[in-house]
C-alpha cells in the first residue's frame, strides 16, 4: 500500500496535465482576419446587386423619359449579363496575370466609369455604352469575389465564408430597391438619373478598402513563388500555425514546389499555373476528376439562372403588377420586400453551409423553388383568366415570390460563389471564369426574354416553365453534387470523377490526380 501511495504522490505532478490531455480536443476559434478579408472581397458583389436591384424601377421611368419600346426595354435591363460574360471570360487569366486584389480594383473602376456614363446619358445608345462598361466591370467582380474568399478562407469556415458574395449581392439588390423607392419623387428627367449613377459611390468604397486593407490570396503568391508572403497571408487567415502549415505544404504540392523548400522566393513554371495549358486540361485532355467538376460547376451557373429567379428580380415591379397590385409605391415597397427576404435568407446559408452541408442546402433549395414557381403560375394564370382583384390568389402570389427569393437563396444562390471550391488550384480562376460566363449568359438570355415570353405564354406559363427547368436541376444536382463540406481546398478534388463517371478507364482513373 505504501509503494502504491508513494508512487501517486510521485506522480500526483503529472496527473493534471494528463488528465486534461485526455479531454476532447476544443474546436479552434474562427479566425476572425479570415471573415474580414472574406466580407471586404463579398463587397465587389454589391456592384452587380445594386444595378440588378435599381434597374428593376428604373427601366419604368426610362421607358417613359426616352419613350422606348418593351423589346428595348428587355435589352437595356438584360444586356448587362451579356456584357458581363465578357468580364467574366477575361477575368480568369487577369487574376492570374495580375493578382485577385488588382484584378478587383479593376473591377471596381470599370463600374466606376459606367456609372458615370449611364447616370449622364442624354440617349438610349449612350445609356447602353454605359451599361458596357459597367457590365464588364460586374463581370470581373462576379468571378473575383469566390475565388478570392474560397482562397483565403479555413477549411472550418469556407462554406459560410463563400457565401458571403451571395449575401452582399443581395444588399446590393436591396440598396437598388431603396435607391428606387428613394428617387421616385424626382422629376422624371432626374430620377433615374440619381438611381443609377449613385452605383459610383460603392466602387469608389471597394477600390479603397482593397488598395489599403486586404492582403493578396496566399494560393496566388505561391503560384507566383512567394513563399515569404504566403506565409504570413496563411498564418493571420488560418484557425491554428499547424492549419497554416498544413494549407502550404498542400498548396505547394499543388503548383510543384518541393515541400523541403523554405526560401522566400522561388521560381514556378509560369505554364503551369495559367494559359493555354489550363484550358487544355479543362476542354481537351480532361481528367475525370476534372470533367465531372466541370460538368458540376457548369451545371450549378446555368440552373441557378435558368430557373428564372433574374426575371423575379429585374422585373418584380411587372409581376406584382399582374399579380393586381395597381399603386406604383405599393409595387416599390413589395419590390423592397423582395430584397429584404434574400437578404435575410442568405443569412440561412452562411450559417448552414459548414453545419448542415452543400448538398442537402441546395437540395432543399431547388425543391423549395419547385414548390413555389409551381403555384405562383398557378396563381397568375388564375388572375389573369379571372380577372379579379383583391382576392386571396393576390397574396398567394405575392407569397410565392417571396418564398421563391428565399429558398433560392437558402442554397441555390450562394452556391455559385461557394461552388468556386471544387476546382484544383491552377484550373481555378479560369474555371471559375467558365462557370460565370455560362452563368451570364443564361442569365443575359433570361432577362432579356421574359417580357416577350410572358406575352407569348402568359405570365403564368412563364413561371410554369421555370418550374419545369428546375425540377430537371433538382435531378442533376442529387446525381452529380457531392459534399464538400470541411474539406480544404486541395482534398476536395478527390471527391469528384466517382460518380457519373465510373466507366471511365483505369488509365484515366491512374493519372486523376496527377494530371488535375
Amino acid at each position: 500500500m505504501g509503494g502504491r501511495q508513494d508512487d501517486v504522490t510521485a506522480t500526483s505532478g503529472l496527473q493534471i496535465p494528463l488528465i486534461r490531455s485526455l479531454d476532447p480536443p476544443r474546436k479552434p476559434s474562427r479566425n476572425r482576419f479570415s471573415s474580414l478579408c472574406a466580407i471586404m472581397a463579398s463587397m465587389s458583389s454589391v456592384l452587380l446587386g445594386y444595378d440588378i436591384g435599381v434597374m428593376s424601377g428604373a427601366a419604368i421611368y426610362i421607358q417613359q423619359d426616352f419613350e422606348i419600346s418593351d423589346v428595348q426595354v428587355e435589352i437595356l435591363v438584360g444586356i448587362i449579363n451579356l456584357y458581363a460574360t465578357i468580364g467574366a471570360a477575361a477575368a480568369g487569366r487577369t487574376s492570374d496575370w495580375i493578382g485577385r486584389r488588382y484584378t478587383m480594383v479593376l473591377s471596381a473602376g470599370f463600374f466606376f466609369v459606367g456609372a458615370i456614363l449611364m447616370g449622364f446619358a442624354p440617349n438610349y445608345p449612350l445609356l447602353m455604352s454605359g451599361r458596357f462598361v459597367a457590365g464588364i466591370g460586374i463581370g470581373y467582380a462576379s468571378l473575383i469575389a469566390s475565388v478570392y474568399t474560397a482562397e483565403v478562407s479555413p477549411a472550418s469556415s469556407r462554406g459560410s465564408l463563400s457565401s458571403f458574395p451571395e449575401f452582399f449581392l443581395n444588399v446590393g439588390i436591396l440598396l437598388g430597391y431603396v435607391s428606387n423607392y428613394a428617387f421616385s419623387k424626382f422629376p422624371l428627367q432626374l430620377g433615374w438619373r440619381f438611381m443609377l449613377g449613385i452605383g459610383l459611390f460603392p466602387s469608389l468604397f471597394l477600390a479603397a478598402i482593397v488598395i489599403f486593407v486586404m492582403p493578396e490570396s496566399p494560393r496566388w503568391l505561391v503560384m507566383q513563388g512567394r513563399l515569404g508572403e504566403a506565409k504570413q497571408v496563411l498564418n493571420t487567415t488560418s484557425d491554428s500555425i499547424g492549419e497554416s502549415l498544413q494549407r502550404l505544404a498542400d498548396i505547394k504540392k499543388v503548383v510543384g514546389i518541393p515541400a523541403s523548400c523554405d526560401d522566400d522566393v522561388v521560381e514556378v513554371p509560369k505554364q503551369s499555373t495559367h494559359g493555354g495549358g489550363v484550358w487544355k486540361e479543362l476542354f481537351l485532355h480532361p481528367t475525370p476528376a476534372v470533367r465531372h467538376v466541370l460538368i458540376t460547376a457548369v451545371g450549378v451557373h446555368f440552373f441557378l439562372e435558368a430557373t428564372g429567379m433574374n426575371a423575379v428580380v429585374l422585373y418584380s415591379p411587372r409581376i406584382f403588377e399582374k399579380a393586381g397590385i395597381a399603386s406604383s409605391d405599393h409595387k416599390l415597397l413589395a419590390t423592397v420586400a423582395v430584397g429584404v427576404t434574400k437578404t435575410v435568407f442568405i443569412l440561412v446559408a452562411t450559417v448552414l453551409f459548414d453545419r448542415v452541408g452543400r448538398r442537402p442546402l441546395i437540395l432543399t433549395s431547388v425543391g423549395g423553388m419547385i414548390i413555389s414557381l409551381v403555384t405562383l403560375g398557378i396563381g397568375l394564370t388564375i388572375i389573369e383568366r379571372s380577372h379579379e382583384e383583391g382576392t386571396w390568389v393576390v397574396g398567394l402570389c405575392v407569397g410565392m415570390v417571396l418564398a421563391d427569393v428565399a429558398f433560392f437563396s437558402m442554397g441555390m444562390g450562394p452556391m455559385g460563389f461557394v461552388s468556386s471550391e471544387i476546382f484544383p488550384l491552377k484550373l481555378r480562376a479560369q474555371g471559375v471564369s467558365v462557370g460565370m460566363v455560362v452563368n451570364n449568359a443564361v442569365g443575359s438570355v433570361v432577362s432579356m426574354t421574359f417580357l416577350s415570353l410572358y406575352h407569348a405564354i402568359t405570365i403564368g406559363g412563364a413561371f410554369l416553365l421555370y418550374a419545369g427547368v428546375a425540377t430537371v436541376g433538382w435531378v442533376f444536382f442529387y446525381v452529380v453534387f457531392p459534399e464538400t463540406r470541411g474539406r480544404n481546398l486541395e482534398e476536395v478534388e478527390g471527391l469528384f470523377g466517382n460518380l457519373l463517371w465510373k466507366f471511365s478507364t483505369k488509365k484515366d482513373d491512374n493519372t486523376d490526380v496527377e494530371n488535375s
